[in-house]
């Protein structure tokens, strides 16, 4: 019994350290859907940006992380390098975002080379959704009545989904156009996979589908954070196209 105490003491204090960050930092999570802007706080910024440095982690890429701000100046070597720009508050803003921006991203303030105060940890999370048909033969997805499609809606967070699941109340869900649920409708087969983070919608496409909206949606302890929309076009190609 003592064992299993020490575990769970173990435990609390894994996590207490994940969702507070080291040394005292503020930690930010922000949750927005590919292809917008975001703006990325720097809750430590002191009245001159020019001491101000952004660094990005991607755990699954760059291990050492990525300085994208230096001395409140872009680095010009970055990959995201025309889509970067540094608010007058000294936050950060990306444009066009896509899954490969999610990650930890850190603001710290350097005078005389010397670090200021404590870091400013922002998680960003990047809710997307791709397509499939199982009767396509060819890389772009067919659309037509009577053809089985799954779209899969997924948080790319590069971080455990489990904690947001169980920690911070995170919900995933399709709804139409009406806001309605569609895991109360019988037609519609709904997978949600918390480890992944991922949640799918399968049906087959019927004659009236033709403009229907479906709507992947990410709450957050039941507040609406964003979400995808996507609608359903037959024409000439019978395609599935992104709004």
């Amino acid at each position: 019994m003592a064992d299993q105490c020490d575990l769970c003491l173990l435990g609390l204090i894994i996590l207490s350290s994940l969702l507070t960050g080291t040394r005292g930092a503020e930690v930010t999570r922000v949750f927005i859907s590919s292809g917008e802007n975001v703006r990325l706080p720097c809750n430590n910024a002191l009245s001159d940006c020019k001491s101000t440095t952004w660094n990005y982690n991607n755990r699954f890429r760059h291990s050492a992380g990525v300085e994208l701000i230096a001395g409140g100046k872009k680095n010009k070597d970055t990959e995201r390098h025309e889509r970067l720009s540094l608010g007058s508050d000294c936050s950060l803003n990306i444009k066009n975002i896509t899954e490969e921006d999610s990650g930890l991203y850190t603001c710290r303030q350097f005078v005389n080379g010397e670090q200021q105060g404590t870091d400013a940890l922002v998680y960003l999370h990047v809710l997307h959704v791709s397509p499939s048909s199982s009767s396509s033969s060819s890389s772009q997805t067919e659309i037509s009545p009577g053809r089985s499609v799954t779209l899969s809606c997924q948080l790319d967070s590069k971080f455990s989904c489990d904690e947001l699941v169980h920690y911070e109340g995170l919900q995933l869900s399709w709804v139409n156009q009406a806001g309605v649920d569609l895991k109360t409708d019988s037609r519609y087969q709904i997978l949600f996979s918390s480890y992944h983070c991922f949640i799918t919608l399968t049906t087959t496409l019927l004659n009236e589908d033709d403009n229907r909206e479906w709507r992947c949606q990410l709450a957050l302890r039941n507040q609406l954070q964003t979400s995808v929309r996507y609608t359903v076009k037959y024409s000439g190609e019978k395609q599935l196209l992104l709004l």
